[in-house]
């Protein structure tokens, strides 16, 4: 059986992406995997050299403390993607396992907790440069970070987290999605009772003690009359602040409904994200107080995504195909609530799921603050349906892996 490392593929695919508004005699779409990378929303063209990662994904390769999660959200301490200087950018993981390996196996007493952070100094995937965090039980185990204490919290409910992001308008403090799970229903015995706001204060360290946790309204649950439907999948702060360019100081929330994966959208200033009257929901045509007039504005998409802003000024989202696949795709839009052309496989994991029965890849999403100038940081989680099992042989299989996009001029 090959190990991760051993999985590792050096070579690079050469993809290119035709984005027409029209049919153009002197355009000819290059064909890639049998399907053209077409976005009929615009007519510019962009090239791009797609090649995996093995420094992002070996960084977290470990064999003793944090050993893997879920998720993977990264958060710019400065609030700004583009930001040069690459301070401090604190990573989020949902499920998270501590322990240690030896010899390939994994060693009795290991803890899978709810959440962790790991906190990466400047933008290069350095070891020396990344430090990994639990609160801790009395008895020194790990614990999760963040645990619901919301006035809504019911007893038993943990915290699966969504995105985060900087607010510049209010001090500074991290705001961050926490979905409030249950382990009943749902078709992975687990289902989301609710969603809270995870407060951090600027300069708050791991164990986020002075953390503070606000309950949202942004969650409708599955009825007959309406899908189930999650904000907080992914977060744009489209303000000059964040270092956006000509931004229309909008913060933009999106979210995932039903089976189909579909996108539905939010936005508000800033400044009012606390205050859920100002919050306001795209009903195809133009912004509602209503959360339940939200319209889907594309589908196909995955719980965890990314949308980000292109050089051009364009927009892009990163996914996962329908949720659990082995394709990262990616739609273009000229606006954050698009339209979106439809999907571009960019790229398929494949080589990650080789040779273990029984796992599969999901939640892919771009991370621009650790991107590099015309680069595009993609992550995609891999895990198994038989974890207890597969984990102890192969324990370096529940981690990120990577992929960069370069543009090419």
């Amino acid at each position: 059986m090959k190990t991760p490392t051993q999985l590792i593929v050096k070579e690079s695919k050469i993809f290119t992406i035709i984005l027409l508004l029209g049919i153009s005699s002197c355009l000819k779409p290059i064909q890639v995997e049998k399907e053209a990378f077409i976005d009929k929303t615009d007519s510019k063209s962009i090239s791009f050299i797609v090649e995996e990662a093995p420094d992002w994904t070996n960084l977290f390769k470990r064999t003793s403390g944090w050993l893997g999660g879920d998720g993977i959200y990264a958060i710019p301490q400065s609030g700004i993607d583009s930001d040069t200087a690459k301070g401090e950018t604190t990573i989020l993981f949902s499920d998270s396992m501590f322990g240690d390996i030896k010899n390939g196996k994994l060693k009795p007493g290991a803890t899978l907790i709810n959440n962790s952070v790991g906190i990466l100094t400047g933008g290069e995937p350095r070891p020396d440069k990344i430090k990994f965090y639990s609160d801790k039980l009395p008895n020194g185990s790990p614990k999760s970070l963040f645990i619901p204490s919301s006035p809504n919290t019911k007893p038993g409910e943990y915290f699966w987290l969504g995105d985060g992001f900087v607010n510049h308008e209010l001090n500074d403090n991290t705001y961050i999605f926490g979905y409030r799970m249950t382990n009943s229903g749902g078709n992975f015995g687990f289902a989301t009772a609710g969603t809270t706001f995870i407060i951090l204060p600027k300069g708050s360290k791991p164990p986020y003690k002075n953390q503070r946790q606000l309950d949202n309204p942004f969650f409708i649950y599955n009825t007959e009359e309406v899908e189930s439907t999650i904000f907080g999948s992914a977060i744009f702060d489209n303000s000059k602040k964040a270092g956006v360019t000509n931004g229309d100081g909008y913060v933009y929330v999106y979210g995932i409904r039903g089976f189909a994966k579909n996108l539905v959208v939010a936005r508000v200033l800033p400044v009012d994200f606390e205050n859920f009257s100002k919050w306001r929901f795209w009903n195809g045509s133009q912004w509602q107080s209503n959360i339940y007039v939200v319209a889907n504005v594309t589908n196909h998409l995955s719980n965890e995504l990314s949308v980000s802003r292109l050089p051009d000024g364009r927009y892009i989202v990163f996914f996962q195909v329908d949720g659990i696949s082995s394709k990262i795709g990616a739609r273009i839009g000229k606006t954050p609530v698009g339209p979106f052309g439809p999907i571009l496989n960019v790229y398929d994991c494949k080589n990650a799921l080789e040779n273990v029965s029984g796992i599969f890849a999901y939640n892919a999403k771009a991370h621009p603050s650790l991107s590099k100038p015309n680069e595009i940081l993609v992550s995609y989680n891999v895990n198994s349906f038989d974890f207890l099992t597969v984990i102890t042989n192969n324990p370096n299989l529940y981690r990120p892996r990577f992929i960069t996009i370069k543009m090419v001029p």
